[in-house]
């Protein structure tokens, strides 16, 4: 925990709950007319329109009626609005003017979330939808000599992306991230014995949450967070009854499936936290998970609350380690230009660009700044219904990197820094050298190669 809670910057403590216990959350009525409101405030502003998919998809529904008006729109069209909404949150953090404090109390994310919990009610997933969501259970086959690499090698053929556009609902231009040969829980080595040491804001020592895909597909990321840890003499462990935060089963609506990971997770993270760790992942939308969703699931659970004071970001953590002069400063090599993309899920914690802020300590060392989504968005970016749409979303940023020639591509979302890769292969035929953020500070030691 925190010795002064209050130094940190906080998220938006105005927002409603998430009141998916209550069987009213799940009236298509209520619903409808809800959505008929917000919809409406929406038709009148417009800053969002060059967010997501969802708001264009709006806005032309509206504007295809006789009066161009709201209420001409047929409710069984507001699944159109939904289908395209993947929870980025930006509406609510960064555009809506609407949002609470304010008497119009708009929260949109959280509309779609309710709108999507309550279709799943009605009508079931598709069981291609639900195995693309469970990360654990493909996680499984990481790890395993022999089939690892047979798998790696056979999803590329061609005839097997084929196979899984059909079956999977895979698109086949799709990248897709191949599974570790060994997961980041075979790999990882125990700590030397280093000496606690506590910040004025920050807990001297780290419980590190993996997630499933450090874990199953770039474990060296999750390597790269030891090594920079330990560099800075810092103690950590590992949060070893982990399973998925539960990001990809709220993205789909399925709130159930969220309290049933955070009914494993919690219990042992929230004795982490009482211990007093700092805890961490690597992945911005996991970390987002146990700082806001889950605690607006559970505002009134105190091991929730007490996982999600004790959660940082890496970079907000040592950021607050460089402000109480606990941050090692001996890098040793510069790292030329670096295009660094702010993620979605990153921004909306409010960590006061601690990426940005913590890679410009560098020397010769020159930081390119994007904020614009890339519209990955986990699931979402690979599936053929949307896949075409996420890249359209994501080509801006991806013409603005490419524009900008840097030696490195960085993203804390690490599939939204391979989207942006795709994204410039595709539009200018160019491969570029994609690390995350944490792994451009391991380089900068001198704690491995650029090219690892």
């Amino acid at each position: 925990m925190t010795k002064n809670p209050s130094a940190r910057l906080a998220l938006k403590e105005d927002r409603n709950t998430i009141d998916w216990l209550n069987p009213d959350y799940y009236d298509e009525a209520a619903l409808n007319e809800e959505m008929l409101r917000v919809f409406d405030v929406c038709h009148g502003c417009r800053q969002c329109l060059n967010l997501c998919n969802s708001f264009p998809n709006l806005f032309d529904l509206i504007d295809d009626t006789e009066g161009m008006e709201v209420d001409e729109v047929a409710t069984a069209d507001y699944k159109k609005v939904v289908d395209d909404c993947y929870l980025c949150d930006l509406c609510y953090s960064a555009k809506c003017p609407y949002v609470p404090p304010n008497p119009l109390g708009i929260d949109f994310p959280h509309l779609m979330l309710r709108a999507k919990a309550t279709y799943l009610r009605k009508d079931s997933l598709p069981p291609s939808e639900r195995l693309l969501s469970s990360t654990d259970t493909i996680g499984k086959l990481a790890g395993i000599p022999v089939l690892t690499e047979t798998i790696n090698v056979v999803s590329q053929w061609k005839p097997v992306k084929f196979l899984s556009s059909h079956t999977l609902g895979i698109h086949e231009d799709a990248w897709i991230p191949k599974l570790a040969t060994k997961t980041f829980s075979q790999i990882k080595e125990p700590s030397a014995k280093l000496v606690v040491v506590d910040g004025r804001r920050t807990p001297g020592k780290v419980a590190i949450f993996a997630t499933c895909y450090i874990n199953y597909h770039e474990p060296g990321i999750g390597i790269d967070l030891i090594k920079v840890l330990e560099h800075n003499q810092i103690p950590w462990i590992t949060a070893e009854r982990e399973v998925c935060c539960g990001m990809p089963k709220l993205e789909q609506g399925d709130l159930e499936a969220v309290d049933r990971l955070k009914r494993i997770n919690i219990p042992h993270l929230a004795e982490l936290a009482r211990q007093g760790f700092a805890i961490m992942s690597p992945v911005p939308s996991c970390t987002l998970m146990f700082k806001q969703e889950i605690p607006l699931m559970h505002p009134l659970d105190d091991d929730v609350l007490a996982v999600k004071e004790a959660f940082w970001d890496p970079f907000e953590y040592l950021l607050a380690r460089y402000e109480d002069s606990l941050m090692k400063l001996d890098f040793c090599r510069g790292l030329g230009k670096i295009a660094y993309h702010a993620p979605c899920h990153g921004r909306v914690q409010n960590i006061d660009n601690a990426t940005e802020k913590v890679l410009r300590l560098i020397s010769d060392t020159e930081i390119h700044i994007t904020k614009r989504c890339t519209g990955h968005a986990g699931t979402y970016g690979i599936k053929k219904n949307s896949h075409k749409i996420a890249m359209k979303i994501g080509y801006p940023v991806s013409r603005a990197i490419h524009g900008q020639q840097p030696n490195f591509v960085s993203s804390d979302c690490p599939l939204g820094g391979h989207h942006i890769a795709q994204g410039i292969q595709e539009k200018f035929d160019s491969i570029v050298n994609v690390q995350h953020p944490i792994s451009l500070l391991a380089i900068a030691y001198g704690l491995r190669d650029r090219e690892d």
